[in-house]
Formats: structure tokens, C-alpha cells, sequence
């Protein structure tokens, strides 16, 4: 476990997190995942590289890294022999721990993840007929509290670095095959046809897993960046979300400083009950909320804002309450789309989900009104992986637990990819 202390908690009316220090590695190497290619050929140099050399191998490790899927320096093959163990020695490419991976029976598929000081935190791939998206999370634990998502009743233990951020897309890029294939130990020109990848199943990237993105907001844009950039992950803006509960004077840096699309965890139009289940409101109330949503940079009809419903039993699924939000997004003359989400239950939870013809009705009025409100299909709810479930399941299962199911597994592994007593000669 970290030799560090657990975060101060704010209350729930102005939750802003303080940074704290992440316990440093006990080998001094500094992890070059996160890092973009400025800042790597800087620490080459200060490491002893000329600047000319420095900014080379800056450039080789850059695309080995986030184009390439390196793990080692080893498999930097235009990279010379004798400078590879000079680059180890002082360097590490960092992956999150994988601690537990799990199937859904309907393909989603969760990690749970360490990051290298002891801490776990939770991502999810839900796989469609025409996209892959990846729910990544920003925080160890969550400072919001809303009251109908798991995730907001953990303590909020420290915000994820770039590093660890980017390096959930590339954990699952590892998981699903899709870095490129092809030689790169053959001169310093690049023969793009040879490690091109098509057929891609993760085509997109929302910032809804753990915590408020846009309380660490830093270390999300410059993971972002990363992905985006077309020498590293390149992943387009137009398929990366971010979604927030309404840290209000953030969303114009972001829409700025990061340019994707965005999701508003709107869930209620009335004061009283929005301040119940995101306590964030208390702070930003719904109309500031709306007013930062029309002026956020480069919202159109084209790029709609999209805004998160959770649908909760007599509390916010009235016809009345379906009617308001037609009516606030029309003053502020919002391009928007609403997806409805049924409510998913966890041990505790002090709501119900309304009933499917009560969300069918509620959407019904919202379409009529020319609004798009589609009801999302729950998935992964048989691992805890749905739409405010995330709680790292370190919390649910001990360790021991733990390694009886991955020693189980790897049985059931080892016997499927036994021969059958048949097919032996």
C-alpha cells in the first residue's frame, strides 16, 4: 500500500480536491507514460544525451510508445543495441497494474487496475455492432457524492496522473491486439504500409468512468492530448467525451484546452432535487449549469451537448419533470441530446429505477418536442460495470478471493487449451 495519506475530503458543496504527491518508485526511474515528446527529450538530455541525440531518441521512444505499444526498450528495434540498456537502466514504460479482469454475458468487459503506488481504481470496454467504447476513469474514488452512483460513496483517495489515464487506452489496445504490426528495425524511414491497423473495435473514448474529470483537469488534458495527437494514439476529438457534473467554471478551459465533445450528468430540473442527488448544485445551480453548456466552444447541431438522465422512481420521471427539461433547453436554445438511463441498482442504494413504461413515457414527450432522447440499454450490470456502479471491487473481495478466482481461471485456461484425449496420436 502507498506509504501516503489519504486526501482531506471537501464537503459536498464546493468539492475541490487538493493535489497530493504520489509515492515515488523505490528505483528512481522515471516513467516515461504520459510524457509528451518535449518533456522526453528533456529528460534524455538532462540524463546525459546531447540535444541533437537527445531530441532523436525523444522522437524514436515517442512513437515506439503510443504508436508502436512498446513495453520494453528491448523492442525498440531502430533503436541501437548498446543504447537500449542505457535507456532501462534510467526509464520505465508504465501500464496500470491489472489486478482482475471480468466478462459481462453481453461482451462488456471490466479491470480492475493498480496504479505503481498501491492504489485501484476501474475501467470498462463496452463493445457495439458499430463502435468500442472505452469508459476511463480520472480519480481514485470520487469527491462528488451523488447520491444514486456508487462510485460517489468511495473517499476520494488522489487524483490519476496523465500517465495512468492514457495508460487505461493503452492497456486496452494491449487487451484487444490493436497496436500495429509490422517491422521497424530496418533504417529510420518508415514504411507506413507495413504496420498500419484496420478494423479497429476501440473507436471511442468517454471520461465517465471514476471520478470528475474536471477536477483534475490537468492531468485529463494532457492525457487527451496524448491520445489525440495524430503521432501518438490518434484518436480523434469527435470520438472522445467528457463528461462532468457541473464543475461549471471549468468548461470553457475545456472546451478550449481540449476541444471534445461533452456530457453534462444533468439528472434533475428542479432545484430541491437536483441538490439531493448532485450536491454539486448547490454550488452551480441548474441555470449556470446551462448557461456554461450554450457558451461551450464549439457546440452546434452538428455537435450536440449531451446530457445524462438517470431515470429514479418519483423522483425526477414525471411527465412534469420531462416537460421543465424541454423547456430549459429550449431558453437556452442548447443543441442537445438526452440519453435516458435506467437506474442501476447496487446494495444500499436508497433509489429504484422507474418502470420501463414511465421512461418510455418521458422520452416520448422529450422526442415530440424535436429533442433526440434515446434510452440507453444497461450493460454489464452482472459485473458491477453499468452506469454508476464502478466501486473498485478491492473493496467487495478480499485479496484471497481475489487469487482463488485468477488461479481458477488459469486452470480453466490451461484445460481449454489442452489437446482432447481423441485428438492424441
Amino acid at each position: 500500500m502507498a506509504d501516503t495519506t489519504l486526501m482531506s475530503i471537501p464537503g459536498q458543496v464546493d468539492p475541490v480536491p487538493v493535489a497530493r504527491d504520489i509515492t515515488p518508485r523505490a528505483d528512481g526511474r522515471v516513467d516515461l507514460i504520459g510524457l509528451p515528446r518535449p518533456r522526453i527529450a528533456e529528460l534524455f538530455a538532462e540524463a546525459g544525451l546531447d540535444p541533437r541525440q537527445a531530441k532523436l531518441r525523444a522522437k524514436q521512444v515517442y512513437h515506439w510508445l503510443y504508436h508502436r505499444g512498446a513495453t520494453s526498450f528491448e523492442a525498440m528495434t531502430d533503436i541501437a543495441k548498446a543504447m537500449r540498456p542505457w535507456l532501462a537502466e534510467r526509464f520505465v514504460i508504465g501500464r496500470p497494474d491489472v489486478v482482475e479482469a471480468q466478462h459481462s454475458s453481453d461482451g462488456t468487459r471490466k479491470w480492475l487496475l493498480s496504479t505503481a503506488d498501491g492504489h485501484e481504481f476501474e475501467m470498462v470496454f463496452i463493445p457495439d455492432a458499430d463502435r468500442g467504447t472505452l469508459c476511463v476513469s480520472s480519480q481514485v474514488g470520487c469527491t462528488l457524492n451523488c447520491r444514486f452512483c456508487h462510485t460517489g460513496t468511495m473517499r476520494l483517495v488522489r487524483n490519476l496522473t496523465p500517465g495512468e489515464i492514457v495508460g487505461q487506452v493503452m492497456l486496452a489496445r494491449d487487451a484487444l491486439g490493436e497496436w500495429p504490426r509490422g517491422r521497424m528495425d530496418v533504417a529510420e524511414v518508415e514504411d507506413e504500409a507495413e504496420y498500419t491497423a484496420d478494423g479497429r473495435l476501440l473507436t471511442n473514448i468517454v471520461m465517465m468512468g471514476m471520478g470528475e474529470p474536471l477536477y483534475n483537469f490537468d492531468n485529463v488534458r494532457d492525457a487527451l492530448r496524448l491520445v489525440m495527437d495524430g503521432d501518438g494514439l490518434a484518436l480523434s476529438k469527435r470520438r472522445i467525451t467528457l463528461s462532468t457534473s457541473g464543475v461549471v467554471p471549468m468548461m470553457a478551459r475545456c472546451g478550449e484546452e481540449i476541444g471534445v465533445n461533452l456530457a453534462v450528468s444533468l439528472h434533475a430540473v428542479t432545484k430541491d432535487v437536483r441538490d439531493e442527488i448532485v450536491p454539486l448544485n448547490r454550488k452551480y445551480g441548474i441555470e449556470e449549469l446551462l448557461a456554461a453548456c450554450a457558451a461551450y466552444p464549439g457546440a452546434s447541431n452538428v455537435r450536440r451537448i449531451t446530457f445524462e438522465y438517470v431515470m429514479l422512481k418519483d423522483k425526477n420521471d414525471s411527465d412534469e419533470d420531462a416537460r421543465e427539461l424541454v423547456r430549459l433547453l429550449r431558453k437556452f436554445d442548447l443543441p442537445a441530446k438526452v440519453n435516458l438511463i435506467p437506474f442501476n441498482p447496487w446494495p444500499g442504494a436508497p433509489y429504484e429505477c422507474s418502470s420501463p413504461e414511465r421512461i418510455r413515457r418521458f422520452s416520448d414527450i422529450v422526442f415530440e418536442a424535436g429533442i433526440s432522447a434515446p434510452v440507453r440499454t444497461p450493460r454489464g450490470r452482472d459485473i458491477d460495470a453499468a452506469c454508476g456502479q464502478l466501486k473498485t471491487t478491492a473493496q467487495k473481495m478480499s485479496r484471497a478471493q481475489r487469487d482463488r478466482e485468477a488461479q481458477a481461471a488459469a486452470g480453466r485456461e490451461a484445460a481449454e487449451a489442452a489437446p482432447s484425449p481423441a485428438a492424441a496420436p
